[in-house]
């Protein structure tokens, strides 16, 4: 079935809904597009690459998986060395971040013995390219987090929490006499056009809206604020998990570091923006992560918070420099400016340097952790 053919099925799904019960949220709006059982973007598709809609950093340098595995390997050792240590990762793309995770941790040929691989992953498209990437290695696959068996773990999480699905508020004082309150954002028919679709806001205010992390009022007019209820429940869940059964989490998206407002939902097609309500499942649909408001679900759950660090300091803590340097003296001419750009583009501010966090986790016995601890 071709992307077109998914996309018109998703507008019938939408138009019906919104006819039959009212105008939908945001939350619904993307979850749909993206995790539909039929229609859905990632249901469909490998989106990943030069010829998909977008690059996540495993693909950009095998650097990435390489430091991450390392990373996994000494806090394998903070912990105590457990057999068998859970490595899990969500949203796990293609399988290049664990390839290349596995590939570096063969260095320490203990901490590879102990590793159970499990995978938390939906697409049926996505998980055959994982077998086929990780055919070496025994892996488990999960629909939820919740399925991996129990034990110490370590989890990795890149670029999963800019896609679950969030909520949206927009500031509204009705009249000068009223109190500012919080409608929600939500998507409808448009009345012109009822084969297209438009925002609107809800016709009172949003109980929701008390759950936002930030003192809201201070913010003008029209403002926006995001909340992710579903990024709240599974930072709390790992923290819970880590809390009582031990191990480590490590969270890498593009986000704020503190809460903040604006309107950060964007979808991707081809490498290029796409407006968020045409073509619904054809491309992908994503916003900024709350770091901090990860940190506080963590928290709460139990588990120890380490910095909220930006990318590229994190992996220039980790060795990428010096990563780069031996893969440059083993190169060819022509792939040393690859591997110069392909480190560029992860730790340059104005490329996924900056823009890109990274934010851990712990059990509560668990002290600095690599690449944190010299961050100030």
């Amino acid at each position: 079935m071709s992307a077109d053919i998914h996309s018109q099925a998703l507008a019938k799904h939408f138009a019906d809904l919104i006819r039959a019960t009212g105008p939908v949220t945001v939350e619904r709006w993307m979850a749909d597009c993206l995790g539909h059982p039929e229609h859905g973007y990632y249901i469909t598709r490998d989106p990943f690459g030069t010829d998909g809609d977008f690059i996540t950093a495993p693909e950009v340098s095998q650097m990435f998986g390489e430091l991450l595995g390392l990373w996994c390997a000494q806090t394998w050792m903070q912990m105590g060395s457990p057999n068998p240590v859970r490595l899990i990762e969500l949203g796990p793309g293609r399988g290049t971040l664990m390839a290349d995770a596995m590939r570096a941790a063969k260095a320490l040929p203990a901490f590879v013995d102990a590793v159970d691989i499990h995978l938390v992953e939906t697409s049926p498209v996505l998980r055959e390219k994982q077998k086929e990437t990780l055919s070496g290695y025994q892996v488990n696959w999960h629909d939820n987090f919740e399925d991996v068996p129990p034990g110490p773990a370590l989890v990795l999480a890149n670029e999963l929490f800019d896609a679950l699905p969030i909520r949206q508020f927009i500031k509204s004082q009705i009249s000068d006499k009223e109190d500012v309150t919080w409608l929600e954002r939500l998507i409808d028919l448009d009345p012109e056009d009822g084969s297209k679709f438009r925002f609107v806001a809800s016709p009172g205010p949003s109980p929701a809206a008390s759950l936002l992390s930030i003192d809201l009022d201070y913010n003008p007019d029209d403002s926006i604020a995001e909340m992710c209820p579903a990024g709240l429940r599974l930072a709390h869940t790992i923290g819970a998990r880590l809390a009582v059964q031990g191990g480590a989490g490590l969270f890498i998206d593009y986000g704020y570091g503190q809460s903040q407002t604006g309107d950060s939902l964007q979808a991707l097609l081809g490498h290029a923006p796409h407006p968020v309500l045409e073509q619904p499942g054809n491309a992908d649909i994503t916003a900024h992560v709350d770091f901090s408001m990860l940190a506080r679900s963590a928290m709460e759950a139990g588990a120890s918070v380490h910095k909220i660090i930006e990318q590229g300091l994190f992996l220039t803590a980790l060795g990428l420099d010096q990563r780069a340097a031996m893969l440059k003296s083993q190169a060819p001419t022509d792939v040393v400016s690859e591997i110069d750009a392909a480190h560029q583009r992860l730790t340059a501010p104005d490329q996924m340097g900056t823009l890109f966090k990274v934010l851990a986790i712990s059990h509560p016995d668990l002290d600095a952790l690599a690449g944190f601890e010299d961050i100030t």
